[in-house]
């Protein structure tokens, strides 16, 4: 029977001695890297809605693959890929500056989905067993095949990122001067869109569906309180989401919790002591660091 000790070689001996936690703890690296790296830009995109509704619909689509008879992964990134390419091509959006028209379209979207995922469960005549898991993630589910679609996929991600990264980060600063640049602003943010739901499908097989939200905008949010550098805000929101996941792949396995509420509870906790160091650092004045950085 596994228990937490204080010795913490031991801990870790426990944690790695067997295979469904190995696999647990490969998917959750890659996931937290592909979530810390997209999170940031979506939270500086003010795209947390988008982010949130595509989350979410990662249920009904895990819950239309098995009333199919296929893998809940191939509902997972179906669906949620699906869901960006819908909400790129609503009107109004970041190119128009219509944020009031882009949340009522894109909570449409997310209360509809949620609608298809129930009717999926209704249809559903045998026993859902893995309901739980699909809504708040398991550590005991990973499977090696899952682990190389994570790795291929958080690899593409990463990928395409890295070679947007420049225009991307112009046309979220100021869309309106990239455009007039030759910056393909609607594009470039469809494409982002299309990421940011590979990151969501694959963060919900660890997390589940519900509670992918708090590793795509806690370790982010908590970065732009920690330093308003681009570079050091991405590296640092990753190493964040590294952390959470680590520990709450680690605190599910001693404990009978699932993982989603530990990684939820860790993120939550980081903002919390982010906020209230950045309340503090302001009442003492700005830093000429963070002034000149703000500044660029």
């Amino acid at each position: 029977m596994t228990h937490l000790t204080w010795n913490l070689l031991d801990d870790y001996r426990q944690l790695m001695s067997y295979p469904f936690m190995v696999n647990a703890l490969r998917a959750g690296t890659i996931v937290a890297v592909v979530a810390g790296a997209i999170g940031y830009l979506m939270v500086l995109r003010r795209q947390s809605f988008a982010g949130h509704t595509l989350a979410l619909i990662g249920f009904p689509g895990a819950a239309g693959a098995t009333l199919l008879g296929l893998a809940p992964t191939a509902g997972f990134f179906g669906f949620c890929i699906a869901g960006a390419l819908v909400i790129a091509a609503l009107p109004g959006g970041r190119g128009s500056g219509s944020y009031t028209e882009e949340g009522a379209a894109i909570g449409t979207v997310q209360a509809f989905a949620l609608a298809c995922g129930f009717l999926f469960v209704g249809l559903y005549k045998g026993f859902l067993s893995g309901l739980n898991n699909l809504l708040f993630g398991s550590i005991v589910g990973v499977s090696n095949q899952q682990v190389l679609v994570l790795l291929i996929a958080g690899a593409g991600c990463l990928a395409v990122l890295a070679a947007l990264g420049r225009p991307l980060l112009f046309a979220t600063i100021d869309p309106a001067v990239a455009a007039a640049r030759g910056v393909p602003v609607r594009a470039v943010g469809a494409a982002f869109l299309v990421l940011l739901g590979v990151a969501a499908a694959g963060t919900s097989q660890v997390t589940g569906s519900l509670l992918v939200f708090a590793l795509l905008v806690a370790p982010a949010a908590t970065a732009t309180r920690l330093t308003a550098r681009p570079l050091a805000g991405l590296v640092l929101s990753v190493c964040l989401a590294l952390l959470v996941t680590w520990l709450g792949e680690a605190a599910a396995y001693f404990s009978v919790y699932p993982i989603g509420f530990w990684v939820t509870s860790f993120a939550f906790a980081l903002y919390l002591a982010a906020t209230g160091y950045r309340a503090l650092a302001d009442r003492r004045g700005p830093r000429p660091a963070r002034a000149a950085a703000v500044a660029a």
